[in-house]
């Protein structure tokens, strides 16, 4: 029999000591993520979404009420701001966003809110929300902006399927989400700045629909977002989909009554991420959410990759489980 030794005394001690791996790990992700950026940054920057300009959409009060006829004076409104929106697209010559902003102006669409600038936010709903008795408000990640919006759309009619009669799903796309390629991605400061935003919807919901359970399903970067907004989220449920990390140690962190959900697909490279955090630079998210130190309440989500959870598979199966109740 052969037997393997090591020599001790050769070891080198940093290999021992979890946080210095931790650094290293970062420092990495940190180089990855400069070198990328150098590389995307010149051959993406004329076509930012954020170039194309749009005008100030007009003030709309506070969302109070979800009768038939307010939800439709409201969605008539957003659509007028998207048609504006559209106007000036085609007007600076990007026929691109035009067309986009054209389909998103369907009478049969449904949206609370608009706003072009700045990449754009749109608050989108997909089912009969005065008659709702499950909302699930969809947060998603870096990188989703107006000319991306096909990806949110799509995993949030499929998600609305799955649920089945009487459930509404509410794309969120509420704030300026950081691109992939960029130190933004690693810090809470946009998650910080969208928090407030994010609480104030979901206390509106709440009191146009007060009998409705409402969840809120968190993917990548937005799980970010709802782990700063998690302590004021009136919700069912907190559901971590391919999260790196929601910037608190663990769920008690949180300060929220809602049971926190974790899932992650065994393809998803986000499971790469070092978890760590930095305060002094406020640079990374922390623990693990699918570790048992974090203490989520941790799902299957099949093998898909990071933008797969909402694909039809396990994962999706899954997230309409735990949103109404058959898990």
């Amino acid at each position: 029999m052969i037997r393997k030794f090591r020599c001790r005394q050769y070891e080198n001690p940093a290999r021992k000591d979890p946080v210095a791996s931790h650094l290293r790990r970062l420092r990495r992700a940190l180089l990855s993520t400069l070198v990328t950026a150098s590389l995307a940054g010149p051959l993406s920057g004329a076509a930012r979404p954020a170039a194309v300009p749009a005008p100030t959409p007009a003030a709309l009060p506070p969302f109070r009420a979800a009768t038939p006829a307010a939800l439709a004076e409201r969605y008539a409104a957003s659509r007028d701001g998207i048609r504006a929106a559209e106007r000036m697209a085609a007007g600076h010559g990007d026929h691109w966003r035009a067309a986009m902003l054209r389909a998103m102006a369907d009478p049969a669409r449904q949206f609370l809110s608009f706003d072009g600038r700045d990449g754009g936010r749109a608050v989108e709903v997909f089912g009969d929300l005065s008659g709702a008795e499950r909302i699930v408000v969809l947060v998603p990640g870096s990188d989703t902006n107006l000319d991306k919006y096909g990806l949110l759309r799509g995993g949030s009619m499929r998600l609305r399927q799955a649920l089945g009669d009487r459930s509404v799903v509410i794309a969120w796309l509420g704030y300026a989400t950081p691109s992939t390629v960029s130190l933004e991605a690693l810090t809470t400061g946009r998650a910080v700045q969208a928090a407030p935003d994010l609480q104030a919807f979901v206390r509106e919901l709440t009191a146009a629909k007060p009998a409705a359970r409402i969840s809120v399903v968190c993917h990548s970067y937005g799980s970010v977002v709802c782990g700063q907004a998690a302590y004021g989220l009136d919700v069912t449920d907190i559901l971590l989909c391919g999260s790196p990390g929601v910037g608190a140690d663990n769920v008690a962190a949180l300060d929220t009554r809602a049971t926190v959900w974790a899932g992650r697909s065994s393809g998803d490279w986000v499971a790469d991420v070092p978890h760590t955090r930095l305060p002094f630079a406020g640079v990374g998210f922390g623990t693990d959410p699918v570790s048992p130190e974090f203490g989520a309440r941790v799902f299957e989500a099949g093998d898909g990759g990071h933008s797969d959870y909402l694909r039809p598979g396990v994962a999706l199966e899954n997230i309409a489980r735990i949103v109404a109740r058959r898990a």
